[in-house]
């Protein structure tokens, strides 16, 4: 067994060519690149018993060769474990998985249900290159992953990092950035397989279980941990973004804030010119995505839901297409940005950032200390203060204007992030009190801030030019908002007594 780290890289067919036509490259690999035929068949059972525990399971066709791997999703961020071995049949030798991450599914009824599920078709280019003072495997496939009645092309490029340096891997892949149109690529041929099975390419991606984060961690590396876990979350709903899906838009901004409040929880050890370049980017994009959920949440939870009890009222449905109008603009808007260079160069800074940013190399000792610190030390010091600071506010939440318990919200959001982000530091969950009542206080919150965003959408609506009648229904219908916020802020208060009572 080893572990594989490996950077992938997203591109396009002709990203390839470019790649392979690079005067550099091609004299660095020398005499030593090969190409590969390859053919991989997928296994596992209808109800997808592998894929729910994190385990792969192929067989690999190069030639008269045959590869059975075993690959177990890893929290080491662009790693996993693999178990690879030899094999001379088409079909998986599962006598062969003992003491791999499969061994323990192996039941009677796995063995049996066992079956192929998907394939890939890849045609390889590999580079052994000695980078630095680094040993690299560079890998162009261009191809295809397919299941019995759909397919989707595939074109990446893989740094493998064999010996040496990260921060090689790191310089290669910015070198081959400034010649090759690349982003950062979050998404293995095996997930595209069974997004394929599933009907869900293009799906949204929801935030997956918290990465388990060692006893012996330290802040820097539960740092990376966490912040490539956001970056995926983020970078996944690509594709559902680009379909127009709000749930799409919603996830990537879950994403977004997640990442943000890692960069704040984490802030005093991330100094540097390209943490700030980046935190920019981030509220960019933050930016981007805001209108298409504000218009949806408006329209879909209170406009329509209206209508539904109320369709002869007309005003109130030519206020729902004018949102509706405001939204499609929102979200052409967001695809732009998914669809900008800027937004691809973004992602590809970010997975570089995380793995050889300078916020990693620095001497400065105070800078080192901070990296070096436990983690567990670490998130009770964090936690427990910023915890504090909201149960102080909390005792004050009545009497908290609108700016102020939209700052609340976002505290109590980074906290609720942050205990999700140390979960596996605390595994007899006996903060389960704790968390129930921030999401309780977050989602009431949160009710109260889109109230605030609906009023502000109203007013920009009433100083348009023939647009009273509109203006009227939507005043309508945040003044029926308005009602119940007084409802609302009672839940809040609530969740608030018992947040103070369970910390």
């Amino acid at each position: 067994m080893g572990a594989e780290v490996e950077l992938k890289l997203a591109t396009s067919r002709s990203g390839l060519r470019k790649a392979l036509a690079l005067p550099w490259l091609r004299k660095m690999a020398g005499e030593k690149v090969s190409k590969q035929d390859l053919t991989s068949v997928y296994f596992d059972t209808d109800d997808r018993a592998l894929r729910a525990h994190g385990v792969s399971l192929r067989v690999r066709k190069n030639g008269e060769r045959r590869l059975q791997t075993i690959k177990a999703a890893s929290d080491l961020p662009l790693a996993r474990s693999e178990w690879e071995t030899e094999i001379d049949r088409d079909r998986p030798k599962l006598e062969l998985a003992a003491s791999t991450a499969l061994a323990p599914l192996l039941t009677d009824e796995v063995r049996q249900q066992l079956k192929p599920v998907f394939e890939t078709r890849v045609e390889r280019v590999v580079m052994p290159l000695q980078f630095g003072d680094s040993e690299i495997e560079l890998a162009l496939d261009r191809g295809r992953v397919g299941t019995a009645d759909s397919s989707v092309d595939i074109a990446e490029i893989e740094i493998e990092l064999k010996q040496g340096e990260r921060h090689d891997a790191a310089r290669l892949a910015r070198r081959l950035a400034e010649h090759v149109p690349v982003t950062f690529g979050p998404r293995a041929k095996s997930e595209l397989g069974y997004a394929l099975l599933d009907h869900a390419l293009d799906a949204p991606v929801f935030a997956a279980r918290p990465a388990t984060i060692a006893p012996a961690s330290t802040a820097a590396d539960a740092f990376v941990i966490i912040g490539y876990a956001c970056l995926r979350h983020l970078a996944s709903n690509e594709a559902a973004v680009r379909s127009g899906e709000a749930e799409g838009v919603h996830q990537m901004r879950v994403g977004l804030r997640r990442l943000q409040t890692a960069l704040s929880l984490f802030k005093n050890m991330l100094r540097g010119a390209d943490t700030e370049r980046l935190k920019r980017e981030l509220k960019w994009l933050t930016r981007q995505l805001g209108p298409a959920r504000d218009y949806d949440v408006f329209l879909s939870g209170i406009v329509k839901p209206y209508l539904v009890h109320h369709p002869d009222t007309g005003v109130f449905e030519a206020l729902a297409h004018h949102l509706e109008r405001e939204r499609d603009g929102a979200f052409s808007r967001a695809r732009a940005a998914v669809d900008n260079e800027r937004f691809r160069r973004l992602l590809l800074d970010c997975v570089l950032w995380l793995l050889d940013g300078e916020w990693r190399n620095g001497d400065d000792p105070l800078l080192r200390a901070l990296r070096e610190r436990p983690a567990r030390g670490f998130a009770q010091e964090k936690l427990g203060r910023r915890m504090r600071k909201v149960v102080k506010r909390v005792r004050k939440l009545k009497r908290l204007d609108a700016r102020r318990l939209h700052k609340l919200r976002i505290a109590v959001k980074k906290v609720r992030y942050g205990r999700e982000f140390f979960a596996s530091l605390d595994p007899d969950r006996r903060g389960r009190k704790v968390d129930r009542a921030l999401k309780n206080l977050q989602s009431a919150l949160g009710d109260l801030n889109d109230m605030r965003v609906h009023a502000f959408l109203v007013r920009d609506l009433a100083r348009a030019n023939g647009a009273a009648r509109k203006a009227f229904a939507a005043g309508y219908l945040t003044g029926r908002e308005e009602v119940r916020a007084g409802e609302v802020l009672s839940e809040a208060l609530a969740a608030g007594k018992r947040l103070r009572k369970a910390a």
